[in-house]
């Protein structure tokens, strides 16, 4: 690999381009939870999205960096290593909140954080990372990525969604999302805000929405999680089969938009 290092210790895109190639493969698959700070519940999504990864047997890190996530441990400063928490032998967790930006170089990115991530676990076959828009570019700019968008019935949640659209779509030129809805198990709302959702993202700002499924935040946890969620999760990985997935080198999932049911 052609490998350099400029003046402000930043890596160059040759070395770069070499490390996506790395990653990919290994197949490990990232799957970007836009997170909502209006959404309460956020942590159930969280783990919903978990236990679909975890039925479908995949080892998965859980990068939970939104903005009402836990923060990192204090050791952090010294290593991620030891903050890396294993709950299970398929689920690896990471608290992150904040911990993108203190990765950031001098060109503006945090892909550094996830490049010594996966090194800590390199079995990971995904990564669930949860983290605000202007992150989630800071981590992943430059790749090819279907992000997945948290909402709930509530009108600013709303708003903040489509604010998260727009900014990836302005910033990194992700065009494709799915949207994850938070309500009563049943509600025929979800299905009116994820067409407006919809309609607002491919008239205002060019993007379309290619999924959503819905999550009974009140659901007891034991509950098994809806078929829509579960067709979602697996579309980012059906899609990588086809050599167009959401993956860590450059690829997005293709298709047409479709409107999912709740779960």
């Amino acid at each position: 690999m052609n490998s350099v290092i400029d003046g402000d210790g930043a890596w160059t895109v040759d070395q770069a381009d070499g490390l996506r190639r790395l990653f990919a493969r290994t197949g490990c698959v990232v799957l970007p939870l836009v997170s909502n700070p209006h959404v309460q519940s956020s942590g159930v999504a969280v783990e919903r999205l978990t236990a679909v990864l975890a039925l479908q047997g995949r080892k998965t890190l859980v990068v939970d960096a939104g903005e009402t996530s836990p923060p990192p441990d204090e050791a952090s400063v010294l290593g991620l290593a030891p903050c890396i928490e294993h709950l299970s032998p398929t689920i690896a967790y990471l608290a992150a909140k904040g911990l993108p930006r203190r990765f950031v170089d001098t060109r503006g990115s945090a892909a550094h954080l996830l490049d010594e991530l996966t090194r800590l676990v390199p079995d990971a076959q995904a990564v669930l990372l949860h983290a605000s828009a202007a992150d989630l570019v800071r981590l992943c700019t430059g790749r090819t990525l279907r992000p997945m968008v948290l909402s709930c019935e509530e009108p600013e949640s709303v708003k903040h969604a489509y604010a998260g659209m727009k900014l990836l779509v302005q910033r990194s030129g992700w065009k494709r999302f799915d949207l994850v809805m938070m309500g009563p198990d049943r509600s025929e709302r979800m299905a009116s805000i994820a067409a407006t959702l919809g309609e607002c993202a491919d008239q205002f700002v060019g993007a379309c929405l290619h999924d959503w499924a819905g999550i009974d935040e009140l659901g007891p946890p034991q509950q098994p999680p809806g078929a829509a969620l579960r067709r979602l999760v697996a579309a980012h990985f059906h899609a990588e089969s086809r050599g167009a997935a959401a993956s860590w080198q450059r690829d997005s999932a293709t298709g047409l938009a479709t409107s999912g049911p709740q779960s």
